[in-house]
C-alpha cells in the first residue's frame, strides 16, 4: 500500500519541521484534507510550502500556503486600477 505524506519548506526550499505534525496516510484525498486543515497552523509555524509524495515520487509541489494572501493582494490591486 502506498503512503502518502508532505514535505514541508521554507519559500527557499529547506525543509522545515511542521508545527503540526502529521501522520501517514493512506491516499492523496486524506492528506490534501489534512493539508487543507491544518494550513494556516503550518504557515504561522514557519512553513510557506509543502510538496505531496507518493512513497518516494514527488506527486506535486512546491505548493505555496500563502495562496489566499496573494490573491487578496491582487483583487486589492485591480480595484484600485
Amino acid at each position: 500500500m502506498a503512503a502518502w505524506t508532505w514535505r514541508f519548506e521554507t519559500a527557499d526550499g529547506t525543509e522545515v519541521r511542521p508545527a503540526v505534525q502529521p501522520e501517514e496516510f493512506t491516499t492523496q484525498g486524506d492528506a490534501e484534507s489534512w493539508v487543507g486543515e491544518y494550513w494556516k497552523d503550518l504557515k504561522e509555524g514557519g512553513t510557506d510550502q509543502v510538496r505531496l509524495f507518493e512513497d518516494a515520487t514527488e506527486i506535486y509541489g512546491p505548493m505555496s500556503l500563502h495562496a489566499e494572501e496573494s490573491a487578496a493582494a491582487e483583487s486589492e490591486a485591480e480595484s484600485e486600477v
